[in-house]
């Protein structure tokens, strides 16, 4: 029986409608990858709905291979404001429901809020295909680090709006459950994220990369890997690193990721070492090769940065929010501040750096407490809440409960 059931859950036929995807860099864009790859492997047909990227041209599209999805339907794409990289979707409902009454899927899974987002809710809700959502970006708060703050009741309304019209918004957090109902969206379920112990390991420590880093065997490298922007608070990564090489002259600060920081930080801390985006094995080598991590964001929904470096053995400091909130304990695999409390941020980073026993205690437990948190359960997890009777119950109106499959 249980086999029978495995077998119908199978060959589901899922449609993942996101305006980013691979190989785009971004946290979205790295879960969908993971959860595409995954449905793949359980044998579901996946089809991908996404914008044209941003250097595609027409008739042309960069996909991101066939392990990822069955197939792709790509969309035009308009720059998303303050974020050149990313891009708008912009297609009509009823062209999806065209194709949707073509080649019906069993469930869509909407990821992003944008027009593409908009118009698959709309399309699939007329066809009466199973619809869920995805709360992967604070869009409501990145608001205020670009001077629009007052458009944040506005957006928070927005999104309201957005998800309470799909059967279940999936948040990756608890804390996320609770931001979410205070929002007024309803229906909620959790589903967090896995890491690649596999690609992010401490084994691949480059000691070459190190010294082009002008460290010597005993020095420690900060590293922060991200998106340079405003909304990922990098004052306070700045700030912090600035009081540990008050301290320990020898340090370095890596940053990893790009964006519209980047030129201004460059010209203010020419000392700085800017690495770049950097992918696959290469960011697993710069990972590898750092000592302590900062994660200083105060917005981000989860943070797969986090688990990244847990699984490359780095001490983590980071805020008790997002992926820290669930999987960080203060002292034991890393360190964590109240959000409120900046000096408390700094304090914890200052201890690793003066501490090495205590440092290189906590990289060792992190790496085996990101050995538990493989992919392949976060598969099964998202196959119960976006497949489950409940969420077509939901659906249909009948049910507003909060849906947690952990």
């Amino acid at each position: 029986m249980t086999e029978t059931i495995q077998a119908k859950r199978r060959e589901q036929h899922i449609t993942i409608v996101s305006e980013t995807f691979p190989p785009e860099i971004n946290g979205v864009a790295n879960t969908l990858r993971h959860l595409c790859q995954g449905l793949m492997q359980h044998g579901h047909r996946v089809t991908v709905i996404r914008p044209r990227q941003r250097h595609e041209s027409r008739g042309t599209v960069a996909g991101a291979g066939r392990a990822l999805f069955s197939h792709e339907h790509v969309v035009t794409g308009v720059p998303l404001p303050g974020y050149a990289d990313l891009r708008f979707g912009l297609v009509r409902s009823r062209h999806l429901r065209k194709l949707w009454q073509k080649d019906r899927p069993d469930a869509i899974y909407v990821a992003t809020q944008g027009p593409l987002g908009v118009a698959a809710v709309t399309a699939a809700r007329g066809l009466g295909v199973p619809v869920s959502s995805g709360f992967h970006t604070n869009f409501h708060s990145y608001s205020r680090y670009y001077g629009v703050g007052i458009l944040e009741r506005l957006l928070c309304a927005y999104g309201r709006w957005f998800h309470n019209r799909t059967a279940v918004t999936l948040v990756p957090t608890r804390k996320m459950e609770q931001t979410t109902a205070t929002m007024g969206i309803r229906a909620t379920g959790l589903w967090s994220r896995g890491v690649d112990c596999g690609r992010f390991s401490p084994y691949k420590r480059d000691n070459a990369l190190r010294a082009s880093w002008g460290l010597k065997t005993n020095d420690r490298a900060v590293i922060y890997v991200g998106r340079l922007a405003p909304e990922k608070n990098l004052r306070m990564a700045v700030a912090c690193y600035e009081r540990i090489r008050s301290l320990h002259l020898q340090t370095r600060f890596i940053l990893v990721g790009d964006g519209p920081l980047r030129r201004q930080l460059a010209e203010r801390h020419p000392d700085y070492i800017f690495c770049g985006t950097q992918r696959g094995e290469d960011l697993a080598r710069h990972y590898a090769s750092a000592d302590l991590f900062l994660f200083p964001s105060k917005t981000d929904t989860f943070g797969n940065v986090v688990l990244e470096a847990m699984a490359s053995g780095l001490a983590v400091v980071a805020f008790d929010d997002g992926a820290a909130s669930e999987h960080l304990r203060h002292e034991g695999n890393g360190m964590k501040a109240a959000l409120a409390q900046d000096e408390d941020f700094v304090d914890s980073a200052l201890r690793l750096a003066d501490q090495p026993t205590l440092l290189n205690r906590i990289r060792a437990q992190a790496r085996l407490d990101a050995l538990e948190l493989d992919w392949n359960s976060q598969i099964d997890q998202f196959e119960h809440l976006v497949f489950n009777q409940q969420v077509r119950i939901g659906y249909r109106g009948i049910s507003k409960q909060s849906i947690s499959i952990l």
